[in-house]
Parts: C-alpha cells; structure tokens; sequence
C-alpha cells in the first residue's frame, strides 16, 4: 500500500442558516453557549446568555446579517464553499476535502459522520484561523474530538493547530494587499478579532500575558498566545510590505467588555480621526474569509466612525477568501502532514 486515502476537514467559525430573528437567535445560542467561547461557570453562562444576551441581541443582530447577506447567501459560507472546491481540484484524487462549521450548517458532528462511513486512513483537521485561540481553533478540535471518539474505528488523525508565519499564508496576505499602496494611506491598522484578557491568560504557563513579551517576540512560552501569535503575524506582515513600526497599530475589535485585549480597534479609528488623518488601511489577518466583522464592523461601521470623528476614508483588504495563493497555502498545510508509505 503506498497512498494512504486521505479526507481533509476544513473549519471555520459559522454562520446563521439565514438572516431571520429564529435562525440567528439559533445560532447565538449555540456559540455563546459554547464553554471555551463564555468561560465562566455553567449555571452563570445559562443564565447570561439564554435569559439575557440572546434575547435583546438577536433581533438587533439579524438586521445587520440583512445587510451582509448576498442573493446567494452568506459571505462566509460561500468563500469557504469555493475554497473547498478549489483544494480539492489542487489535491486531487488522493484526497477528499470536506467543509464544516463549529456553529449551525454544515455541522461537524455531520460533516464527520460522512467522513466516517467514508473510511479513511487518515484525517487531517485544518481550522480556517492562522492564531490559535481556545474560542476558535480550541473550539473546533475539541468538538471534533467530542464526536471522534464514538466511533468504533478511529483513523490516523493530524490536527493543524496554527499556522500563523507560513510564508505562503503571509505571501498571500500580501498579494491580496497588493491593489492598494500603504503610502497613500495615512495610518495602517490591524485588527484582530479580540478576546477576553482571562482566556489568552489561560495559554500561559507561567505569569500572563503581560510577564511576557507578547508584543515583541514569541517563544516557548508564549507560542500559543493568540496576542503573541497577531503582533508577530503583522510583523511578518509589515515586514514584507515595508511598512515602518510607527505607521501601523496592532488593535482588536468586537469587543464585549472593557476586559478584552487593547487597544479597542473602535477607539484606534476614532483617535486616527481627532488627529487629522483622512485615510486609513486596515488588514484583519486573523479573518480568512470575509464576514460580519470584516464587511459591516470594518467597513461599514468604522467608516461612520471615522467620518463622525473628521476622517474620510476606511479602506479595508479583503480576507484571503478564496485568493489562489491562499489555496496554495492551504494544499501545502495538507500535504505537509499526509502520511506516506
């Protein structure tokens, strides 16, 4: 036996099955209830988010999914959709690529019971987030681990944690840059999606987060510090585009409380605004596809922020969706770990 038949598992976050109230208030209930995304106790989680923040959030949060959704749906999902296709045409026949969502459709415990009665002799698991974060990355191995160890038969399996300096990750981050000069640009800025100061705390062995040198370097001890992991990934970045330290800030959105990881992207726009600045740049590298946070947070809803505090422009690079050499990263991420006999 010399080629080992291999299926692929792709994952990103999710998204709700349609922009109604019902289906997004499904879809909040099922993330916001996932323990590794609200690390608080059960019965206080229960409480916060069922009685709580689904109710008054999800009619508010259905009128701007209405504002993103497309004729042929949602944004997120049809990238990934088209990346599948595009993997698999790059693999070929040794491999069987497959998509699922962490939250809603398709689902992982689905996705895998397909994966199952394939057969396989091996699974390679690759989340869509290039940091680790336990809300992400963590989220989705730990589910697909849940269901796995049901079975019966439990195959060779590889799990791709993070990947965040893979130069062909970063070369395509750059090509998907390249329609727009960073010169002509006032200030660049890149916003990662942000996370509770408690849970990127909880990836250190020692101290926290701020004992180390999360902002400079990443070592040992920090390797999985979803902090650590977005300042070196924009450094990677900066590097590549000559970008000067002093021309871009590292910042995090969609923000819940004032705990969250600093500087408050929000407040960033605000402050490039008082300070005179016409035009800004901003990349979301931790976002590889398009979605809510990138189109309406960044797009839309920086853009009245910057315009109300005297700015003119907020010019966002798309995500990698479903850019050729994003594939390309994502077949060498695969092929890097097949097993071969």
């Amino acid at each position: 036996m010399t080629n080992k038949k291999t299926g692929v598992l792709l994952i990103n976050l999710g998204t709700p099955d349609t922009p109604s109230v019902g289906d997004v208030r499904s879809y909040l209930t099922q993330f916001l209830n996932d323990p590794r995304v609200m690390d608080i106790p059960l019965l206080s989680r229960k409480i916060l988010v069922n009685l709580l923040i689904v109710p008054f959030r999800a009619p508010k949060s259905a009128q701007v999914y209405k504002k993103l959704w497309t004729d042929e749906g949602s944004p997120l999902l049809l990238y990934c959709e088209a990346v599948k296709k595009l993997l698999q045409q790059e693999l070929g026949g040794e491999y069987a690529v497959h998509l699922a969502m962490r939250y809603k459709n398709p689902s992982i415990p689905d996705v895998l019971e397909e994966m199952r009665k394939e057969n396989y002799d091996e699974i390679i698991v690759l989340p869509l987030f290039p940091q680790y974060a336990s809300a992400s990355t963590g989220s989705a191995l730990d589910e697909v681990m849940r269901v796995v160890r049901t079975w019966w038969v439990i195959p060779e399996m590889k799990f791709i944690s993070q990947y965040f300096d893979h130069p062909t990750y970063l070369d395509a981050i750059v090509e998907t840059a390249k329609p727009y000069d960073h010169e002509a640009y006032d200030h660049v800025l890149f916003s990662y999606h942000g996370l509770p100061d408690r849970q990127v705390d909880k990836a250190h062995f020692k101290g926290n987060c701020k004992d180390n040198r999360c902002e400079h370097e990443v070592n040992e001890e920090n390797k999985y510090c979803y902090r650590a992991t977005c300042y070196a990934t924009t450094r990677l970045i900066a590097e590549r585009l000559n970008i000067p330290r002093d021309r871009y800030t590292v910042c995090f959105q969609s923000r819940l409380d004032k705990e969250w990881l600093t500087p408050f992207s929000d407040e960033v726009v605000k402050e490039c605004g008082k300070k005179g600045m016409k035009k800004l740049l901003v990349f979301s590298p931790a976002f590889t596809a398009d979605c809510l946070e990138t189109i309406i947070e960044i797009g839309d809803e920086y853009q009245e922020l910057f315009e109300s505090h005297g700015g003119e422009k907020v010019q966002l690079v798309e995500s990698l969706n479903d850019h050729p050499v994003w594939i390309k990263c994502l077949k060498e991420l695969v092929v890097s770990r097949k097993t071969r006999l």
